[in-house]
């Protein structure tokens, strides 16, 4: 496979993580409970530094003397390759979470398979980041099946979640030119492959917190090309105001 393929699907993955790390760390002080106010910050954590270990990758293959943080915060807007789902606003606790809970079991089955790419790299990062991928689910799933099967207005909120989010569920599993590639070179497993035992799991939970899910809607899709929601300017305003007022600095 061509480097440049190895290099977009490296920053594909990369972009996917940092921004719903970004979004995550936006809870930090505004949980609604101690233990939420260090278990978000701490899967946001988990996010970024998966970010980090492909953004580093990702310059190593592009062979530009870019970093990590050129990558992560002086690219534009268009220039992110992130899926729509987690560019999303955070909207209430229970709109966080779902958006979690479907992103992670998606990312946990990727991973799951990614142990055995050609990349020898790309497999050694998949080890790592199917653990931490196992614990948000875990974490995130609980919270489903408690805010869905609690009270009439937790249940109705996460029944309004999962409406606003189920446009976003078909780009997880999206294929193009690029991903067909790296698919054929041993890169990464095909999503489509995945949705099957994707579908399942989110049944699954869905079924203990008494909602029915939307896995079958019209896709919103675009973020692959870098055709973004307007929510992304705002969030990339803030996520690189320090690295563009400083250029260059170090801790």
């Amino acid at each position: 496979m061509t480097s440049p393929v190895l290099f977009e699907t490296l920053l594909r993955l990369a972009d996917d993580h940092l921004i719903l790390g970004h979004r995550l760390s936006e809870w930090c002080g505004h949980a609604p409970m101690l233990e939420e106010d260090l278990a978000m910050p701490n899967i946001a954590l988990d996010l970024i530094g998966q970010s980090r270990a492909l953004y580093a990758y990702a310059a190593e293959v592009e062979g530009k003397g870019q970093s990590e943080d050129d990558l992560a915060f002086l690219r534009l807007e268009k220039d992110y390759h992130n899926i729509l789902m987690v560019e999303r606003p955070n909207g209430d606790f229970g709109h966080t979470m779902l958006r979690q809970f479907l992103f992670s079991s998606f990312m946990a089955l990727f991973w799951d398979r990614a142990q055995n790419s050609t990349d020898e790299t790309l497999a050694g990062i998949a080890g790592k980041a199917i653990k931490e991928s196992l614990y948000h689910i875990r974490h995130s799933a609980e919270w489903v099946i408690r805010l869905g099967d609690g009270t009439d207005e937790s249940h109705n909120r996460m029944v309004a979640a999962n409406t606003a989010l189920a446009p976003y569920i078909g780009e997880l599993f999206e294929t193009d030119d690029v991903t067909n590639t790296a698919i054929a070179s041993g890169i990464i497993p095909r999503a489509s492959d995945l949705r099957s035992a994707w579908e399942t799991q989110v049944q699954t939970v869905f079924e203990q917190a008494t909602l029915t899910p939307t896995l079958d809607h019209l896709a919103q899709t675009g973020g692959r090309i870098g055709e973004h929601t307007e929510d992304m300017g705002f969030l990339l305003a803030q996520l690189q105001f320090m690295q563009r007022t400083y250029p260059n600095m170090t801790w």
